[in-house]
């Protein structure tokens, strides 16, 4: 698989990750299988895994998909070393709601959590994980570099944030990574200058979503431009549109989720699946309906 670097002064990884959501939040599989599609990933050569404290069910469960990484790591026959577990703070989970809470004393208790679930000294990449409105930015951005000068964590992240907050973070601390939605659906990082941006500063930009979430990804197989270039390259539609993502920028990665090992395997292989510049500019101008 194509590699590319995590963000400046961080290895590279290859271009698919794992995104570990969907394994802990409603709906997600017993523990058992969801140990195994994170272990088939890593098998098939997946080196980054993506997490938060708050991929769980509600406030009672918080670290769930930490804890259940953790495990799964701790049984995997594979170098650990090679592997990067990133992980989010910021946001909390009262009765189920997702909500931001990226005050500085909530973040440095939930990086404590985050150290106890997965069971290390040091978090490899802490992630803000969305602005708080209620909170000034620069707190919550230098919260995070406190516990980076206190040795917690080795790199920081940020998600779901504009060009402009991009800079202001880092006129207080070099940011290795971000994190934002970005599909044929939704190009607002596109649109935004945010994946350019950071293709400029050489920041790695890990695109969540990468296939639509939800009913939308469950549309691809029969979107007509999608499904005509899989079907002649002989992959799956949601392969397709894994490459086209990956060719949105030199530094960016997918971090698709998956409940089962055949999915996962499936975006494992769109690591190597390069696009034509027709197929490319054929889903640049498809229409890809929210409806």
């Amino acid at each position: 698989m194509r590699r590319r670097p995590l963000g400046a002064g961080a290895p590279a990884v290859p271009v698919v990750g794992y995104g570990g959501m969907h394994l802990s939040i409603e709906g997600r599989p017993p523990e058992p299988q969801a140990m195994r599609v994170i272990q088939a990933a890593l098998d098939a050569g997946v080196e980054l895994i993506d997490t938060a404290d708050v991929y769980s069910l509600d406030q009672h469960d918080i670290g769930h998909n930490e804890r259940l990484i953790a495990a799964a790591l701790a049984g995997w026959g594979g170098d650990r070393d090679r592997v990067i577990v990133a992980t989010k703070g910021g946001a909390v989970r009262p009765e189920g709601r997702w909500e931001s809470d990226a005050r500085p004393e909530q973040l440095r208790a939930a990086c404590d959590r985050s150290l106890r679930a997965l069971g290390v000294e040091r978090l490899d990449l802490y992630q803000l994980h969305a602005p708080d409105p209620k909170v000034p930015f620069a707190d919550s951005v230098g919260a995070l570099a406190g516990l980076r000068d206190a040795g917690k964590i080795r790199w920081i992240g940020l998600s779901n944030v504009s060009v402009a907050q991009v800079r202001e973070a880092q006129s207080i601390v070099p940011v290795a990574t971000v994190q934002n939605r970005l599909n044929p659906f939704f190009r607002e990082s596109l649109s935004g200058g945010v994946v350019s941006y950071c293709a400029e500063q050489a920041i790695g930009f890990l695109a969540y979503s990468p296939t639509g979430g939800g009913r939308l990804n469950r549309k691809l197989p029969e979107h007509p431009v999608v499904a005509a270039i899989a079907a002649r390259l002989g992959v799956s539609a949601h392969a397709v549109v894994l490459a086209w993502v990956l060719a949105q920028g030199p530094t960016v990665i997918v971090i698709p989720s998956a409940r089962s090992v055949e999915h996962a395997l499936d975006s494992v292989g769109a690591g190597d699946l390069v696009l034509t510049p027709d197929d490319l500019a054929a889903i640049d101008g498809a229409e890809f309906s929210r409806a």
